[in-house]
């Protein structure tokens, strides 16, 4: 029988899984789903499970008119220890519970391609879940290694992402170098520096070859909600006023649109009391026709479509110079022009953190540009025009090298098998 071990990149955006044959010592096949699960509006008692995985959640979102709950941006979860639990459907799901459906999936697909029950995988980690937190990290990394054990792995090392990534790299170059690899994912940014040789490909100590990692909480879902808040609160009423005392206006509160800027905060609208306060700003404001868009977004669960709609948005700026901001649901009327230059503007802020965290990095840990020999990025967020021109302007004498953005680090991953011979 074939010997396999998986390597797994559970990503906030996509989650991805490289087959490795362990007796050829190459990678067999590698899977990719989107970090998804919805489940159904209506529990059927009799379905072995009432939830579906990764793009089929897609079309059941959607098929199911949109009123069951949908997840994702899981990953985000991890390092939070305010989320204890999610009721659906009358069971309880922690973090690792969540987790683990994605891990499943996975699973499940890889299984049925080898024909075995593979229980050995090497799962990738950011170098940081939440900043510098050793307390959140912590509590990141249990979730993470219960979720493992619960989706079947009984063998399990962990890996940081960013050097998955720079091992993939590895088996394209011809000689030794010094690389500086940056994982750019949908939740976090983490960097690597290390001394990557097509000669120690499958060595078993790669220790003193990583020189420096560290990384910090933005990735793309960052500029996501940043674009949400300029662009998109607007249409949901974010400075609509309204009269509840007879000649005082007062406007809405802001915090109520920050809850509509990330999926996870919009659990913060399942109150009683939260939603008779939006029922009476509705109310107060004259029925405001933007403000009643949010109580549309709350109470038909379009978070997600939103988010898809300023996806599209980023992606299409990867490459264009302009696009449209568009999103027309159950009245919901969105359609604005956005010029590439408007979009650096709104996500100035996290890339110039990003820029800031990269000169402490290189400088805590002494990395003179001049001795750089190649870059690496990979991730999807590495792909959008601010951060390539990030990388392009303090890095002007190195060519911006790339694999897969979204399976590299599975493969690299893979090919860490080392890690089992502690």
């Amino acid at each position: 029988m074939k010997r396999f071990l998986y390597g797994i990149d559970f990503g906030t955006t996509n989650s991805a899984l490289a087959i490795y044959d362990e007796d050829s010592k190459e990678i067999h096949s590698t899977i990719i789903i989107p970090s998804l699960i919805y489940f159904y509006h209506q529990l059927n008692t009799g379905a072995e499970k009432n939830y579906v995985v990764g793009e089929d959640a897609i079309n059941a979102y959607l098929n199911d008119g949109m009123k069951g709950r949908f997840i994702k941006s899981i990953k985000q979860i991890l390092s939070r220890s305010s989320f204890t639990e999610t009721r659906i459907h009358n069971r309880r799901y922690n973090a690792s519970d969540l987790v683990a459906i994605i891990l499943k999936e996975l699973k499940s697909r890889a299984d049925q391609i080898v024909g075995q029950n593979v229980q050995k995988a090497i799962i990738g980690r950011p170098v940081f879940f939440d900043d510098d937190n050793v307390q959140k990290d912590t509590l990141a990394q249990n979730r993470l290694n219960k979720a493992a054990e619960i989706a079947g792995f009984t063998q399990v090392r962990f890996q940081f992402e960013p050097i998955g990534a720079a091992f993939a790299y590895e088996k394209t170059l011809s000689k030794k170098e010094h690389v500086l690899v940056g994982d750019l994912g949908g939740g976090t940014t983490d960097f690597t520096y290390l001394i990557l040789d097509p000669a120690k490909v499958g060595s078993k100590d790669r220790k003193k070859d990583m020189m420096a990692t560290g990384g910090i909480y933005i990735g793309g879902d960052s500029f996501d909600s940043a674009f949400m808040w300029e662009r998109g609160t607007p249409y949901f009423g974010k400075h609509t006023t309204y009269e509840a005392t007879p000649g005082k206006v007062l406007t809405v509160p802001k915090s109520l649109f920050a809850n509509i800027c990330s999926w996870d905060q919009m659990n913060f609208f399942n109150g009683q009391r939260i939603k008779k306060d939006i029922d009476d700003y509705y109310y107060f404001s004259g029925k405001d026709r933007k403000f009643k868009n949010l109580i549309t977004l709350i109470e038909n669960n379009l978070g997600y479509s939103v988010f898809q709609a300023i996806e599209k948005t980023k992606i299409t700026l990867s490459s264009e110079a302009q696009t449209r901001f568009t999103y027309h649901q159950m009245e919901i009327d969105i359609e604005e022009e956005v010029l590439l230059t408007d979009y650096q503007q709104i996500i100035k802020k996290d890339v110039d953190r990003i820029a800031a965290y990269l000169d402490e990095f290189m400088l805590a840990n002494h990395i003179e540009v001049s001795k750089i020999d190649s870059l690496f990025l990979t991730g999807g967020t590495s792909m959008v025009a601010s951060i390539q021109e990030l990388f392009k302007s303090k890095f002007p004498h190195l060519a911006l090298n790339s694999g897969d953005n979204f399976k590299s680090v599975a493969k690299g991953l893979a090919y860490s098998g080392y890690l089992f011979e502690d």
